[in-house]
């Protein structure tokens, strides 16, 4: 069975439990998630970095990269788990994965990332970050995928093309392959929004306002909706 079928079905299996419940009231809606709870899809969040590892930090605020994945990570899962999935967070608190800050710290961060990953048997794996580069000019979110699983490449550009309607994206920019440690941790379908650049002051100042994460993250849960709901 594929993956889009397979997923297609069970997703089917819960829109009808949950259209069920509408219909007859909240009574039956406690039977009817009951029913469909082994049904339901789990969505693995990655807030990158995390601890010590701050990650890049903002030019004009010096806002650490870490705290800001963490934030829209959070609203991520609060609206994967109201759509009705079940989600496992990879770093729900500031701490990093690592255990002591000691040498070897960052490998350490990223193997517990993977235990997690594959321990959660996802339908989809997004990993959050935020973007810098040299040139100030660059902004604008973008998103990786891992170029040998061809769901990941639908996910990374469903989420890329609703991105690029947002009112406050600028610049349309692609969805791009990329051989990065957190895609390669399980065959479900996994990529990593950079959200914006950090190196770029109006990047940094939509990120760090709560409507634009609101809008952002309710962005990437519809179009994953989409994407889960596709068949090949």
């Amino acid at each position: 069975m594929s993956f889009f079928y397979r997923h297609r079905v069970i997703f089917g299996f819960v829109s009808l439990a949950l259209a069920v419940a509408v219909t007859f009231g909240i009574c039956f809606f406690a039977l009817a998630r009951t029913a469909s709870e082994s049904l339901r899809l789990t969505v693995v969040i990655d807030a990158g970095h995390g601890g010590v590892d701050g990650g890049v930090a903002g030019t004009a605020t010096g806002t650490k990269e870490s705290d800001i994945n963490l934030a829209v990570s959070r609203i991520l899962t609060r609206e994967f788990e109201d759509a009705g999935f079940l989600v496992v967070q990879t770093r729900p608190t500031e701490a990093g994965l690592y255990g002591l800050a000691t040498k070897g710290y960052k490998r350490r961060d990223m193997e517990k990332r993977a235990e997690i990953i594959r321990g959660s048997a996802p339908s989809i794996v997004i990993s959050v970050h935020q973007n810098f580069f040299s040139q100030p000019s660059r902004r604008g979110a973008q998103v990786f995928f891992r170029e040998d699983v061809s769901a990941s490449v639908m996910l990374a550009r469903m989420i890329q093309t609703n991105l690029n309607r947002m009112p406050e994206c600028v610049k349309k920019t692609e969805a791009l392959a990329g051989d990065y440690f957190v895609l390669n941790c399980s065959e479900a379908p996994a990529v990593i929004v950079e959200c914006g650049f950090l190196s770029n002051t109006e990047d940094e100042k939509l990120l760090l306002d709560d409507g634009y994460r609101e809008k952002l993250a309710k962005t990437i849960v519809a179009a994953s909706i989409e994407f889960l709901s596709t068949a090949s």
